[in-house]
């Protein structure tokens, strides 16, 4: 047996950054901890209007539709692919991008900052009873694509590092354009 690091739902949920010389549990939490405390200070404390805008060149991407896309990421990476259990889908028949990135006039940013903080405790918590075997960041996802393969949950928190990494990057521009705020780390 290997041994591994375990944290609780509660304890991933306090990690602010990497550590500097921690293992694979704490420096793949800490960096996606990190990722999520700074999107969230990006895309969240804007007003409706403001949060519906497209302000950078001729992308079509809101604030409010890159929370409502990580919050998707968020199921799908751990639900979906670690679980297996199907995320919430779209209603209708609308294409990917027209769903995933676009709020309903119902989907306020207090909404989609709701079901965002709704989803990443879950994965919180999907990560830590996994964390809690005997595998750790070995375990295997339970999808399985038609090639036989499937993820890891330490490819499944990369893959998610990932998606933050991109669209932090994207937050970061349309939150500067629209107020001014800048900066790499929300204040404490």
């Amino acid at each position: 047996m290997t041994m591994h690091t375990i944290l609780t739902a509660e304890q991933i949920a306090e990690l602010k950054y990497p550590p500097p010389a921690g293992n694979d549990v704490e420096i793949l939490l800490g960096s996606l901890e990190r990722m999520r405390r700074t999107f969230i200070w990006k895309a969240s404390g804007v007003p409706d209007e403001q949060s519906r805008t497209v302000t950078v060149g001729t992308s079509t991407l809101t604030l409010s539709g890159l929370m409502k896309h990580l919050t998707h990421c968020e199921y799908d990476c751990f639900m979906g692919r670690f679980l297996h259990v199907p995320p919430p889908a779209p209603p209708d028949s609308r294409p990917h991008e027209e769903w995933y990135f676009r709020p309903t006039s119902e989907q306020t940013p207090d909404v989609l900052l709701a079901g965002w903080q709704q989803a990443t405790q879950r994965s919180r918590e999907i990560v830590a009873e996994a964390l809690a075997g005997e595998q750790g960041l070995d375990t295997m996802g339970g999808l399985v694509w038609p090639d036989g393969r499937s993820q890891t949950l330490r490819a499944i928190i990369t893959d998610l590092i990932e998606e933050y990494g991109r669209h932090t990057g994207h937050a970061d521009l349309i939150r500067e354009s629209i107020d001014g705020v800048v900066g790499e780390d929300p204040p404490d």
